[in-house]
């Protein structure tokens, strides 16, 4: 399905449009308004508008610069039956290579974390000290941490690493509390950074990603949330590190070192992208609710970008797999 690109930057520069209905005036030998309505309760989360087949000139929607899909778009290559969700999109020439069940609300479990890096950076500052509360003592059985203990102190930097590279949920509640003062808020400001995206089918309970009833998100949400994200060279430069050791001190000023690996397997070198594509990095996520999930940002041989992502895979290797196969849809 092809996307359309007229005007603009970003939705966010102008979804106040979208939060009311949107008039928009056409100019030509008299004036015509045409009424745009848009629910933040939509099942797409996108504003589709057709041509006005007027003499006078075409409705853009808020979306104009972004993949738009409704429907899925299959193809007879790539095989995605052990999948809940998947897509492909095409930065560049805003299209959608692949969608399967792109709007479905789906458990995103620690895919969760780009949002919260997202937050952190537009919100934070690199340099800006964290100190770890008691609440990084989580508990739940199959949680990934990165062994920080109350009153550890880093920096925003370092932590960012631990909690892309690492997946630390620990990490991810004293980012939260360092940027927002608590969790609660810091989960607001994901969720007014979700809405602000266009991202109305998503809803995030906490900056990890561990599973609850109130913590969703959709393949095409998600597309939207990384492709804010790439925006960011500090963003970029972490989910392209395969390897990240560093330096923090612990509650009495004693030196603490940790060296962490990417999960991702493409960036750690087990799983190899077809010929011709670059993983640039992205996000891995698994839990027993969530299954296991991928967020990539790619290039192909001419630099172009793209953004893919499978949801709710059966298991790790077919994960990876099924995610091959989409890449290879780009040498099409």
């Amino acid at each position: 399905m092809k996307c359309t690109n007229r005007t603009g930057k970003r939705p966010s520069k102008i979804l106040s449009m979208a939060l009311l209905t949107a008039v928009l005036t056409l100019t030509g030998c008299g004036q015509a308004q045409y009424a745009l309505g848009y629910s933040v309760d939509s099942e797409v989360s996108s504003f589709r508008v057709v041509d006005l087949e007027e003499e006078r000139g075409t409705a853009v929607p808020f979306a104009a610069d972004l993949c738009v899909v409704n429907g899925n778009i299959t193809s007879g290559d790539v095989d995605m039956t052990a999948a809940s969700g998947a897509g492909l999109f095409d930065l560049n020439n805003r299209t959608t290579l692949y969608a399967k069940n792109v709007h479905e609300k789906l458990y995103p479990a620690s895919m969760t974390k780009v949002m919260t890096a997202l937050v952190a950076i537009k919100h934070g500052s690199n340099d800006m000290r964290l100190t770890a509360s008691a609440n990084v003592k989580i508990q739940e059985s199959g949680a990934q941490l990165s062994g920080i203990k109350e009153g550890d102190q880093m920096t925003l930097d370092q932590a960012l690493h631990l909690l892309l590279l690492n997946s630390g949920n620990d990490v991810a509640i004293m980012i939260a509390e360092g940027v927002a003062g608590s969790v609660e808020a810091f989960t607001n400001m994901m969720n007014e950074e979700a809405f602000a995206l266009g991202a109305t089918n998503t809803h995030f309970a906490n900056p990890h990603g561990l599973p609850d009833d109130n913590h969703y998100t959709t393949v095409y949400d998600m597309y939207l949330i990384m492709n804010e994200a790439i925006n960011y060279n500090s963003f970029n430069e972490i989910i392209h590190t395969d390897e990240y050791t560093t330096v923090y001190t612990d509650k009495n000023g004693a030196s603490k070192e940790i060296t962490v690996t990417n999960t991702n397997r493409y960036i750690q070198g087990s799983a190899d992208a077809p010929t011709g594509i670059t993983v640039m990095g992205g996000k891995t996520g698994t839990t027993n609710a969530a299954g296991h999930c991928l967020v990539l940002f790619s290039k192909d041989s001419s630099s172009n970008p793209y953004i893919s992502i499978i949801m709710r895979a059966e298991s790790g290797d077919l994960l990876y797999s099924q995610m091959t196969d989409l890449l290879e849809e780009i040498n099409k």
